[in-house]
């Protein structure tokens, strides 16, 4: 007797083979989750602007039929952010899921939500809805890391810390110069952010499946509706721009975990028992299954290991898209993995980073005494300066007797006190000129610019689903 095969019906396709669309489903039934509440928002603008159409013998959705489909995608949403609602196997997607929803609630008017529409664009507009709510929260964690950093500056003063180069000692600097510094390139991250954001606030629906429909859609209306900036003019262009989207929001989440990187590795060095400039606080370090005395800075390593990753991902999706043809294709569907991977890895890092800043302590008799003389090397050259000597002339005569230690013969040189050295400097950004309102006016601007914007956001999303 001939074996029947095994098929799987959805709600766009009469009959799929189940291991086919299992692979081509993949992890999209447990992602969309995150989707959910911004494919309602996205279906409820649409839904309005069909109900407005113009030039129309009869309307595809009337007023009052919009407003039912509304007050139900906002029952939908409500579920959705309980953590209820479902998407099944058979649904393949969120957009599914929440049609096939309308159409059991609502019989044929649910049937018509997708009139002029393609999962192409809806999944577009979903996700750049999703981008534009997670990067601005991603940018208030950027401040948060980088008032934290600043505070921790603030702590530390002027404690005099050996400026190093190549690892090896350079000239004086502060705990104060070091946490500014690392907190200035924390916020010029927000740059990077921002560029992501900017290509997220286009606005990719009535596109369908890259090439318009033969409706009077008003993609304006649905602009103003979810609260974007501007509609993608060229609908082919709208359909191409997802992937490079999520690649934009990938780059700047790799250069933001490079500086986070590059903050947890100085921490580790300075708390490394052969400089203890800084201790970490206990409660964020591991111990040893055999070594009983261990205090690991386990956690700081994870954040290099997270930096890579993130890297990784970028590279994933520039992959991706590089040799992808014009046009929708399926391969586009990884994207999504790849960009909420990223988000979760830089967000849980700047959350912990900041909780290992703000315990962690400075010993200021460590910081200065591992001052030597070759850290005042320059300064002392500059003294020079000062009294008449040419830089070069100086410069040399300097270096003749570090040399001279350097090879095992005698020298005399000179040693100077590391707080005099600190203090000494105070052009603008160095030890004694550092601007705290500088910094503190730049986190404080980021973050109304942030609360506004996601207010703007929000009041469009309770507007459309009321």
């Amino acid at each position: 007797m001939k074996k029947e095969k095994k098929t799987s019906k959805t709600i766009t396709d009469s009959t799929v083979d189940p291991d086919v669309l299992a692979y081509t489903v993949g992890d999209d039934p447990v992602l969309d989750l995150d989707l959910a509440v911004w494919d309602c928002m996205g279906t409820a603008a649409h839904v309005t602007m069909l109900s407005e159409m113009k030039g129309l013998k009869r309307p595809v959705v009337t007023k009052r039929e919009a407003a039912t489909v509304r007050r139900e995608l906002g029952g939908i949403a409500a579920l959705a952010e309980k953590g209820e609602f479902e998407i099944r196997v058979e649904d393949q997607d969120v957009h599914m899921a929440v049609e096939r929803m309308l159409t059991e609630r609502l019989g044929d008017l649910g049937k018509k939500i997708h009139t002029g529409r393609s999962r192409n664009d809806q999944v577009a507009v979903d996700v750049r809805l999703h981008m534009k709510d997670q990067i601005l929260r991603t940018e208030a964690e950027t401040v948060a890391l980088a008032a934290e950093l600043r505070a921790f500056g603030i702590r530390g003063g002027r404690t005099p810390l050996v400026g190093r180069t190549h690892l090896q000692p350079a000239m004086p600097s502060s705990v104060e110069m070091w946490a500014t510094g690392h907190s200035e390139m924390v916020l010029d991250q927000l740059e990077n952010l921002e560029a992501a954001y900017r290509l997220a606030d286009l606005n990719p629906l009535g596109s369908a499946a890259g090439y318009g429909v033969p409706l009077p859609l008003d993609r304006r209306r649905t602009t103003e509706l979810l609260a974007f900036s501007r509609p993608i003019h060229n609908c082919f262009g709208a359909s191409m721009a997802r992937g490079e989207c999520e690649a934009s929001l990938l780059s700047a989440l790799a250069q933001l975990m490079a500086v986070l990187s590059r903050v947890a590795e100085d921490m580790i060095l300075f708390s490394m028992p052969e400089f203890a400039y800084f201790r970490l606080p206990r409660e964020y370090c591991t111990g040893s299954s055999i070594m009983p005395q261990k205090f690991n800075p386990d956690v700081l390593e994870l954040m290099r290991s997270k930096a890579a990753q993130v890297l990784g991902l970028q590279t994933s999706a520039l992959s991706l898209l590089h040799a992808m043809p014009g046009g929708y294709n399926r391969d586009l569907q990884d994207c999504k993995w790849l960009y909420m991977k990223g988000l979760s890895i830089a967000r849980q890092t700047q959350r912990i980073l900041a909780k290992v800043v703000a315990g962690t302590t400075v010993d200021a008799g460590r910081c200065r005494a591992a001052f030597t003389p070759g850290v005042f090397a320059t300064d002392v050259a500059l003294r020079m300066v000062a009294a008449g000597t040419p830089w070069r002339d100086a410069y040399h005569d300097v270096r003749e007797q570090f040399a001279a230690l350097y090879d095992g013969r005698p020298a005399e040189v000179a040693q100077m006190d590391p707080d005099d050295a600190v203090a000494a400097k105070t052009h603008e950004g160095t030890t004694g000129g550092i601007d705290h309102d500088l910094y503190a006016k730049r986190e404080a601007e980021a973050l109304e610019s942030v609360s506004r914007r996601l207010g703007v956001l929000y009041a469009a999303k309770r507007s459309l689903l009321k």
